[in-house]
């Protein structure tokens, strides 16, 4: 197999750190609750590090053969990554509706990736999935949830193979509404045992599950912690989920939509609102000390992508501030990640639009489509590139796919040139 492969240079680090004052008042013209909700909007402006990113890219894609093409639906909807092998490198997972197979895993292998079928049924699956060990044999298994035109979300079992043999597929959730857009596990009931939580789109409500034992048992027991849109008022699409402990009591919250989530005791959750929209929700310590701070972008709409910083008690909205990561709007913002990209010890912020949604279109919604890498310095500046423009990215991951420790781009359209996947290989020098 010949390997075709493109390079892409990440500009300086000394270079594109941008003010853009203006922008707080068209924020305030079409976010009027913003300043109530998200605290005062800032601009970047902090200080950036003097040192330059050296991070050269080497693209591989399956539309030039340099990996297998996924299958032969162009409608590609999740992905998820994780060691589902135990070797050491990061494996991935795709989901995909229209045809079958519903899921298709990479591990990689000499030097290359071996797709492998790991549910060869047709199920309409929904983006969004989530990685965890939920039968307690030491290997990942994974969670996927329906689509609009289904009540279910599954899990499945990792067969601890070599990863040829079919998983086997158990059901969490199979009544109720439709729509299951976002999955994350963490322990937060402070049980000491992880729960599931999951967005129920069409019923408004995202739910959290407790593991049963065993876990094949159907179905698993489900509590609603709350209901409504993502964004109120507003409405904005309701997506997202991430899991971090927020205000430092050393047990892992909740972050769904636009909002973290306190617990209070037993299944009740109180929502404490960051930005003024959701969409696509990540946390990490951009800024050395304090407070972990939370990166909000719109995925299935327009809007700001924004980090929020917390200035005082984080259970008070008024303390969160969020900043610019870019002027004007994302459009369709579908893909956010946090990683240490060029090695500094400090976490970069990955985003990207999609550059189709709309399946019976034949050319792209989004023609111009923008990826960037925003190289934080641990202070909160960032310096911004541009790491591809003209290309769908859609539940784009961040994670070290071929074992040399860094950090690679995994990039996966929704239905831009697919069925399709592209793997960005870091070549920090």
């Amino acid at each position: 197999m010949q390997r075709q492969t493109d390079h892409v240079n990440a500009s300086s680090k000394a270079a594109r750190m941008v003010i853009y004052p203006g922008f707080l008042l068209s924020c305030a013209m079409r976010f009027p609750t913003a300043t109530v909700a998200a605290g005062v909007l800032a601009v970047i402006g902090t200080a950036q590090s003097a040192s330059p990113v050296r991070v050269h890219w080497r693209h591989l894609s399956s539309s030039n053969g340099n990996l297998p093409v996924p299958g032969t639906s162009v409608q590609q909807t999740g992905s998820i990554v994780g060691d589902f092998d135990r070797d050491g490198v990061s494996d991935f997972v795709l989901s995909f509706r229209q045809v079958a197979p519903a899921l298709v895993g990479y591990r990689y292998r000499g030097g290359t990736w071996v797709r492998h079928v790991i549910e060869p049924d047709f199920l309409t699956v929904e983006a969004g999935g989530a990685a965890f060990d939920i039968d307690g044999d030491g290997d990942l298994d994974i969670v996927f949830g329906g689509d609009w035109q289904s009540r279910d979300v599954w899990w499945w079992e990792n067969p601890g193979t070599a990863g040829e043999a079919r998983w086997p597929r158990h059901r969490i959730k199979s009544t109720g509404e439709t729509q299951h857009h976002d999955q994350v596990f963490g322990d937060f009931l402070g049980t000491g045992r992880p729960q599931l939580a999951f967005w129920n789109q069409n019923a408004k409500a995202i739910f959290l599950a407790t593991i049963p034992s065993p876990p094949t048992t159907e179905l698993w027991p489900a509590t609603k912690i709350f209901q409504g849109a993502a964004g109120e008022p507003g409405g904005l699409y309701p997506e997202g989920a991430d899991a971090i402990d927020v205000d430092g009591d050393g047990r892992v919250d909740l972050l769904a939509g636009n909002a973290w989530f306190k617990h209070e005791g037993g299944t009740t959750f109180r929502p404490i609102r960051i930005g003024p929209i959701g969409g696509r929700i990540a946390a990490g310590q951009l800024v050395a000390g304090g407070h972990p701070e939370i990166v909000i972008a719109p995925g299935d709409c327009t809007g700001p992508l924004r980090w929020y910083s917390c200035d005082g008690d984080p259970l008070g909205p008024q303390s969160w501030r969020g900043h610019e990561l870019i002027r004007g709007d994302v459009v369709h913002g579908h893909s956010l990640a946090l990683a240490d990209v060029d090695g500094d010890g400090h976490l970069d912020v990955f985003a990207a639009e999609m550059a189709k949604w709309k399946e019976s279109a034949s050319v792209p919604d989004n023609p111009d489509a923008r990826a960037w890498i925003f190289y934080g310095d641990g202070r909160g500046g960032f310096v911004t590139t541009e790491f591809a423009r003209g290309r769908g990215f859609h539940e784009t991951r961040l994670a070290d796919l071929n074992g040399d420790g860094r950090v690679d781009v995994l990039q996966k359209p929704y239905t831009w040139s697919a069925p399709r996947i592209d793997i960005w290989l870091n070549e920090r020098r």
